[in-house]
């Protein structure tokens, strides 16, 4: 695995964690914006785990200049960094794994996700597609619960669901890009419900009720951005506004998509800095509830009760569930 020197990403790899946090404000904006709340310490970590997850996924992501065996190839090469850390990332990561004893399994699972889109799969219904986004994104949720100090285990599946609930909201933003690289993301299934037609989308051209059936996907992602936001009160306060933060900014990205009537094809939504302001205010409200006494997070996850990640059609259960460190 060559180290992140040219253009992309600063030659500053003396220091992992400079590395690790200039990936981060390169390509993750609010990710990066809602980790200035943290201490120093979880901060650093938080963005170790963005950026060696960033990396993996740039790697298909450049699939155009290389062969499928070369990713592949090069996939593995940086799965075998979790084992024998050469990379700086890769360096980082180890480090923030071992300080908050985050499992290694999400971020294999995070590797088979990303292996799918190397693969060109197709879903077939909501459940292949929810199972793709817990591994591509719902895996972030779960490695970054230790590192927020997450109190309590019953909160990972809403760890998982905003991840989730994230890459719902990126499908739906990408989904002119990811066509005009050969990708689709929604369900077949409902594809068809509303008379559209996937060759068509590739081209451009859904036909059929296709603003409705964008809309079914806005909904899906605002139900899980919701039920993930109950898991918050497992966080210390400033994990807690973090999360908040990235929560509501990244929501934004569907209210402007419905503001517009999903122009998807024509341009890439995102959210200005001044709307970023404007929400300010309610973040801060929601944080305020979320924070007042009298309710502590062992009752909150408990009124949850939930064992098997959930999704806005009904739960999904991983093949691990690891316990969660706690971390004050």
């Amino acid at each position: 695995m060559q180290r992140h020197t040219d253009g992309d990403h600063p030659a500053i790899a003396d220091d992992p964690w400079a590395v690790c946090e200039a990936i981060a404000r390169e390509h993750g904006r609010t990710f990066f914006l809602a980790s200035r709340f943290l201490p120093r310490r979880r901060r650093r970590a938080i963005l170790a785990a963005y950026a060696y997850c960033r990396i993996a996924d740039d790697l298909v992501d450049r699939s155009e200049t290389q062969s499928p065996a070369a990713i592949t190839a090069a996939l593995a090469q940086w799965e075998d960094e979790l084992i024998a850390p050469r990379h700086p990332v890769a360096i980082a990561f180890a480090h923030a794994r071992k300080e908050f004893d985050i499992p290694v399994e999400p971020v294999r699972d995070l590797l088979t996700g990303i292996r799918m889109d190397l693969a060109g799969t197709r879903f077939a219904d909501w459940p292949a597609l929810y199972t793709y986004a817990y591994h591509v994104a719902g895996t972030i949720g779960v490695i970054v619960a230790p590192i927020l100090g997450c109190s309590d285990r019953r909160a990972i599946p809403m760890a998982a669901e905003l991840g989730i609930a994230m890459q719902l909201t990126n499908i739906l933003r990408d989904i002119g890009d990811d066509a005009r690289h050969g990708r689709l993301y929604l369900p077949l299934d409902e594809i068809a419900a509303f008379g559209c037609d996937p060759d068509g989308i590739m081209r451009g051209q859904p036909g059929g009720r296709f603003n409705e059936l964008l809309a079914l996907q806005a909904r899906r992602a605002r139900a899980l951005y919701a039920s993930a936001e109950r898991g918050l009160r497992a966080l210390p306060p400033r994990s807690r506004l973090t999360a908040l933060v990235a929560s509501r900014l990244y929501s934004e990205i569907l209210t402007e998509l419905e503001r517009t009537n999903y122009p998807v094809f024509d341009t890439r939504a995102y959210v200005c800095a001044s709307r970023k302001l404007r929400a300010a205010p309610s973040i801060l409200a929601s944080f305020a509830r979320l924070t007042l006494p009298g309710r502590s997070a062992q009752q909150s996850a408990g009124a949850l009760a939930w064992d098997g990640i959930a999704m806005a059609d009904g739960p999904r259960t991983p093949a691990w569930q690891p316990e969660l460190p706690i971390h004050g």
